[in-house]
């Protein structure tokens, strides 16, 4: 018997859900037989549901990564001015990868490990978060900020500069030297410094060129 649409989002989150309960209850990745069958389905009812582990993955990791999309689009949402806006666009997240490392530092770790070894299946999520931060980006721009720069170059040398607060990883060696008032501090500096108006041999910076 096929599954209804809402019947088959239902299982594909029930079973999402039950795959990070069981890495977090062992310790370790679980396996597309593991999930099977710890799913309490037959192996044709759950092929119904999952093409294979990367429609499995995939399914876990938007469960994992829902908050994180959740307080983007919050902020995206928002009349903040840019410097704040794109401090909350970092902080927030940020603050949700902190809990859940200091809640549970092993089954965060472990959690990294599999973003890690799935980069290719993540990659859609990272996209997301860009296509987000270039609206943010524009926003700013119209107000005078990143004079000279393109979207496409700013967003990489903010991604550059902010990345410890974006890569959840980050906190497995950084821990608590990172902190919501550097993250302050270095979203000031880049409005403040970040411009192309130096030149193209001083892009990104208004005093600083570079060396023969």
């Amino acid at each position: 018997m096929a599954l209804s649409e809402q019947a088959r989002a239902s299982e594909r989150d029930r079973i999402a859900q039950m795959v990070l309960d069981l890495v977090k209850e062992r310790g370790t990745e679980i396996t597309h037989a593991g999930a099977i069958n710890e799913s309490g389905l037959t192996r044709g009812r759950f092929d119904q549901i999952f093409d294979d582990y990367d429609d499995l993955f995939d399914a876990v990791a938007q469960k994992w990564l829902h908050p994180h999309l959740l307080v983007m689009e919050e902020v995206l949402a928002t009349h903040l001015p840019p410097q704040r806006k794109m401090y909350e666009f970092f902080a927030r997240r940020f603050a949700i990868s902190r809990e859940r490392f200091r809640e549970d530092p092993e089954f965060f770790t472990i959690l990294c490990e599999m973003g890690a070894a799935n980069m290719e299946r993540v990659r859609s999520f990272v996209d997301l978060a860009d296509h987000y931060q270039c609206e943010l980006i524009a926003e700013a721009q119209a107000e005078g900020f990143f004079a000279g720069l393109e979207i496409d170059e700013t967003l990489s040398l903010i991604n550059q500069m902010v990345s410890d607060y974006t890569l959840p990883d980050a906190l497995l060696y950084l821990g608590d030297r990172l902190s919501e008032q550097k993250l302050a501090r270095i979203v000031d500096t880049i409005f403040i410094g970040l411009s192309g108006e130096a030149g193209s041999e001083a892009a990104g910076v208004n005093s600083l060129t570079l060396a023969n």
